[in-house]
């Protein structure tokens, strides 16, 4: 084994691992849940693998105080994972106490490990009550989400401090309502342009409250984002299908949350696709009255950024095309980019996880530094990856007691990763901190549980766990808060 210096971790970073509440909770119908969006979507003929549904998942409600003894062997420091509006507040309605003491004994379970909760409110369970009045289309959904924050913080400001509003909004807006992957599953441009807004807004509009009641809270939202790279740089076409697609993954989100406009150039690309555009955008300006562009960019304290693979794309169609990342149902889907034509996906001849996604470390380094330079340092916005993780087929040997799951893919992703934050680090990002996702394996949404990201096993019919070689890799990384170059390093 060659030995060389070890690139260490600044002294305030935290390690951690993410989860969300529909994938891994399961009590589907206990103390007063009732449907959320993802509830109903499984029930949709086609619309996830295996008409696999959320009713039990990893059975975390009731084993949630072995899950985290697990996370305490790992040495994990903080722990990020999302509340349930549906279980908190079932059908969008009055607050559920059973709900809500979950959430009491899970952060209690947590500070006793001496873990760091780090609480989402929406990852995406929206309570399907409030989709039959619209759902994210409806402007009155950001006052609920507000007033569902604002519980949260009742029943656990006295121990939780930081405070993350929304995961991914664009998954949650126009994968969900202008392509049709995710739940409700609808098809309207104009739908998804509504559903965005009013997501931010409510984020902004709960970063306002919250910061009211207390100004040491830290407040923040999470991201996915990428880095969009044009086929060939001196193209005019391919860098104009970079440009569309920055724009609309990144920009139509960081221009309004940071500087409080959505970019004109989006606007613009959306108006030119036709009618459906033309009236998105139409929608999108009825919709938004004096003062949301204000509220939406209330500032905060710290970004997630979700950064799992980046974008090759051009104006020409490959010869081969790559393999896509959606899961293979037969339930027709669409394009969650308004303004798809004349941009195709590219293949980097980089290595590729079980989800198809190619694997590109550097891309996370380029993606923090330029999400700090224009946006997140000018707002003194501090960064954090929460979430960044991959899908491989894990073996597993042994049996009982003397079971181990092998995955040195996921292991090198990990340790491929960890170092390119550092490298953003040693360029002067200033980053507090890293999630792996997931935590465990757990419900994928359209993939039910096809494909596994956990660093820990989990064997749905007995529901045992077992700690991955790349949860071990990951102990003995935070155990020396330092990234050393052997790969072969033994684990534990």
């Amino acid at each position: 084994m060659t030995a060389t210096a070890a690139r260490a971790f600044p002294s305030e970073f935290l390690f951690g691992a993410a989860t969300a509440a529909f994938q891994i909770e399961g009590a589907a119908n206990e103390d007063g849940r009732t449907d959320s969006i993802w509830d109903a979507f499984c029930r949709v003929p086609g619309a996830v693998i295996n008409a696999d549904n959320g009713d039990v998942a990893c059975d975390h409600y009731h084993r949630y105080r072995d899950d985290v003894a697990l996370m305490k062997d790992m040495g994990l420091q903080t722990y990020r994972f999302s509340t349930s509006w549906s279980r908190v507040r079932p059908d969008g309605g009055a607050l559920n106490p059973a709900g809500v003491d979950f959430y009491k004994r899970l952060v209690d379970e947590l500070l006793g490990a001496g873990i760091l909760p780090w609480l989402t409110l929406y990852h995406w369970d929206l309570p399907q009550a409030l989709q039959e009045r619209g759902g994210w289309t409806n402007r009155d959904t950001a006052d609920l989400f507000t007033e569902y924050a604002l519980d949260m913080h009742d029943a656990l400001g006295d121990r939780v401090n930081v405070w993350t509003t929304l995961n991914e909004p664009w998954c949650s807006s126009f994968l969900s309502y202008t392509a049709g992957i995710h739940a409700p599953g609808h098809f309207s441009v104009k739908e998804g342009a509504l559903a965005a807004h009013h997501l931010m807004l409510g984020h902004g509009q709960a970063v306002r409250e919250l910061r009211a009641r207390d100004e040491s809270l830290n407040l923040g939202i999470t991201l996915n984002l990428t880095v969009a790279d044009p086929v060939d740089a001196d193209s005019p076409d391919d860098v104009d299908a970079a440009r569309r697609i920055d724009g609309q993954f990144n920009r139509w989100f960081l221009d309004p949350i940071f500087r409080g406009e959505y970019p004109a150039d989006v606007v613009d690309d959306i108006r030119a696709i036709g009618s459906a555009g033309a009236e998105a955008m139409d929608a999108l300006a009825a919709a938004t009255r004096p003062g949301d562009l204000a509220a939406i960019s209330t500032p905060f304290d710290s970004l997630g950024v979700n950064y799992y693979h980046g974008e090759l794309v051009g104006a020409t169609a490959p010869l081969t095309p790559p393999d896509g990342g959606q899961a293979p149902t037969d339930r027709q889907t669409g394009s969650p980019f308004p303004s798809w034509e004349r941009i195709h996906w590219h293949d980097r001849g980089l290595s590729r996880t079980a989800m198809h996604w190619e694997v590109q470390p550097e891309g996370l380094t380029r993606l923090l530094e330029r999400v700090s330079d224009d946006y997140a340092a000018p707002a003194d916005v501090t960064l954090y990856v929460t979430e960044n993780g991959a899908a491989y087929d894990d073996e597993v040997v042994g049996v009982d007691g003397t079971k181990r799951v092998h995955d040195d893919e996921r292991r090198s992703f990990l340790r491929a990763h960890l170092g390119a934050v550092l490298d953003a680090i040693e360029a002067g990002v200033d980053v507090r901190g890293y999630f792996y996702w997931s935590l465990l394996d757990n419900f994928e949404w359209a993939w039910g549980y096809e494909k596994r990201f956990g660093i820990v096993r989990v064997d749905y019919d007995t529901q045992e766990r077992t700690l991955k070689d790349s949860g071990r890799e990951y102990r003995r990384v935070i155990e020396a808060r330092a990234l050393d170059a052997t790969t072969d390093a033994p684990v534990r």
